[in-house]
């Protein structure tokens, strides 16, 4: 049995266990190859080691050139092999014998209309404690629990829409939702089978996410087509690549000690044509995710050019920034290790191949990622977290500028997990999605920046209500994140807290926004899904320049480089940056030698929007959104939930 046979092998078993409604598996260290819930699942994962070392034994003395390419007709899988045979065989009791379990445990608990409490629980929680605490994290990965036939939808509508549509000028759109199909705002949507495109035109995929669940994955791609998984790395935080799969390989990034996330959520698709997808989202890759919560996904296709261009090693645009992330997410060894591995033939040989042999000219928004670690220096700060953020603002000629000729800017942030907020930090990130250096920030003194008022940022968060009054009920808000410890916290801004409802109906939101909608002055809104909106209007001092007003001596002046932007406009980021310090990092030092620490690895995307309309229209919540009413409402708290004990 090569390795074909073996892959279809292990679909045909997946397919029989997904046909059933399978139990949750509960993985602490994202390793897939150490499931805590039971011997039987260590047990299946030695049996597929082995039976995957034996397929390759074979396949290797019967011929040392494995072709990429599926057989017209599949062979029957030979029941000669051993070990396969073997496998395949005690995985069907072992699946048998779990099923049965499961009937036992679950009782009287009808969860026919319902998620799973621990299905819920994909633990999309960032490190939101303090540092030194370093909580333990877990996260609970669940397969489809469709009744019926097993389909690959985000939702249960009948409408097919085509999987071959082509989006060379990029596109935003929300995921569908069981709970809200069709959507509200009537706005259209992705699924993952729209994302991922025709089956049979894909010839190779780089994919990353925090949750990962392999085996529903798995059936999304043919067995031939080779796959690279960036993901969360085990509890020592070391890199590594390992074969998982026929044709996949599992590669992490390093973690210091093992402290934070590998949140990415991104793909990389090479389409047989040569075209290249990029794809952005706040979605893991679960069936939770894509089925009963509501996300945010960008996507956009890219040509191949006619004639490769030379390396820049200067170069700071879209692509560039693409390989910058790759690099430090450990794609580059687990690239050489696939072509090593019987896949000489593969679309890009190397990741600083992306910006020479593809077209990004169409490429219009601007790429954030953050890279786990300790970064100093300017060269090198700037290229990450926040810091990036402050230089896309600045690209789109969104920086407010300084003094009283400054423009206002209003952050709305909403997220599916709280940090630890101080004034300091939230002031630091504000400093940046101004578009303004954290070298002037640096050089206050750290006594008078850790007593500064808050900044103009809203909170977007869900209430206890909002949670409890969405079609899942509390059941379903297992992947949203505040603890009693942080909203209890003396100083902890309370009174900038506003709920989170979707536009789209009765289903919660995972996506991440930043919307900086500023209005100035008296008119600050703005909206966020995991998503940060920033939009800027002037002051008072631009009536007052109309009227010929001259500035005092004493007014601060503003850097000459401003540039003029017209009033209403703004920018939006949306990725799978939570609205949190280990997402977007914190800084220290001096302005002259500035540090930035990070904890976790993200990535999203900022783009400017024309008006106020246009925002309105992308904002995934209910806008304005509502302030939280004092001493009455507060954020849905899942520890405090019987269903996530």
């Amino acid at each position: 049995m090569d390795d074909e046979d073996l892959a279809r092998a292990i679909a045909l078993s997946l397919q029989d266990h997904k046909e059933k409604r399978p139990e949750v598996i509960t993985i602490d260290d994202s390793d897939d190859e150490q499931a805590e819930s039971g011997g039987e699942d260590a047990e299946f994962q030695a049996q597929l080691r082995r039976a995957m070392e034996e397929s390759k034994a074979e396949a290797a003395k019967s011929s040392t050139n494995a072709s990429d390419t599926p057989p017209t007709q599949p062979p029957a899988a030979s029941s000669s092999n051993g070990g396969a045979s073997s496998f395949l065989a005690q995985r069907a009791q072992l699946e048998r014998e779990r099923l049965e379990r499961q009937r036992r445990q679950q009782g009287k608990i009808n969860t026919a209309t319902k998620p799973s409490a621990s299905e819920a629980e994909d633990t999309d929680a960032e490190e939101s404690e303090d540092e030194d605490e370093r909580p333990a994290k877990r996260r609970h990965l669940a397969s489809s629990s469709f009744t019926g036939k097993l389909t690959q939808e985000a939702s249960s509508s009948k409408a097919s829409l085509p999987e071959d549509q082509i989006f060379w000028n990029g596109e935003l759109r929300q995921t569908a939702t069981q709970y809200a199909e069709p959507r509200g705002d009537g706005l259209p949507t992705f699924r993952l089978t729209q994302v991922l495109g025709q089956k049979s035109e894909l010839a190779f995929a780089i994919v990353s996410s925090y949750a990962l669940d392999v085996p529903w994955l798995y059936e999304f791609f043919n067995p031939s087509v080779p796959v690279i998984v960036v993901a969360q790395p085990d509890a020592n935080g070391q890199a590594s690549i390992k074969n998982i799969l026929p044709h996949w390989i599992k590669t992490t990034p390093p973690l210091r000690n093992g402290f934070g996330c590998q949140h990415m959520k991104f793909m990389l698709l090479f389409y047989k044509t040569g075209r290249l997808r990029v794809v952005i989202s706040t979605a893991n890759l679960i069936a939770y995710d894509w089925r009963d919560m509501e996300n945010s996904v960008w996507l956009q296709d890219v040509p191949l050019r006619r004639a490769a261009i030379p390396h820049d090693p200067k170069a700071d645009d879209f692509p560039a920034a693409l390989q910058r992330m790759l690099h430090s997410i450990n794609v580059s060894p687990a690239l050489k290790t696939m072509i090593n591995d019987n896949h000489p033939n593969l679309p890009i040989k190397h990741v600083d191949e992306l910006r020479q042999r593809w077209d990004w000219s169409l490429v219009k928004v601007h790429l954030i990622a953050s890279i786990a670690g300790k970064h100093e220096g300017w060269p090198t700060v700037i290229k990450t977290g926040h810091p990036a953020l402050m230089m896309a603002v600045r690209k789109m000629g969104m920086r407010t500028g300084k003094g009283p000729r400054a423009k206002t800017l209003t952050l709305e942030c909403q997220g599916s997990s709280l940090g630890n907020y101080t004034t300091q930090w939230l002031n630091e990130f504000h400093w940046s999605a101004r578009g303004e250096s954290a070298e002037d920030w640096l050089k206050e003194p750290k006594a008078r920046r850790e007593k500064l008022p808050y900044p103009p940022i809203k909170v977007v968060f869900p209430t206890k209500k909002t949670v409890q009054e969405s079609a899942a009920g509390e059941i379903g808000g297992g992947t949203i994140f505040c603890r009693r410890k942080q909203w209890s916290a003396k100083n902890f801004p309370r009174e900038n807290f506003y709920d989170s409802k979707s536009k789209a109906g009765p289903a919660l939101m995972h996506s991440k926004v930043k919307f900086p909608p500023g209005t100035w002055d008296s008119l600050s809104y703005l909206w966020s899904f995991q998503m940060i909106t920033g939009m800027l209007q002037d002051n008072a001092y631009t009536a007052k320049k109309s009227r010929n007003y001259v500035p005092s001596d004493s007014e601060d002046e503003v850097d000459d480089d401003i540039q003029e932007v017209t009033p209403g406009v703004g920018w939006i980021y949306v990725g799978s940056h939570n609205f949190t310090p280990s997402a977007w990092g914190t800084m220290s030092g001096t302005g002259f030698t500035p540090i930035l620490n990070i904890s976790n690895y993200e990535v999203g995307i900022v783009f400017p929007v024309k008006d106020e309309a246009e925002a309105n229209k992308i904002a995934c919540f209910q806008r304005p959104p509502k302030k939280y009413v004092a001493q009455k409402d507060e954020p849905w708290m899942q520890e405090e939930s019987v269903y996530h004990q």
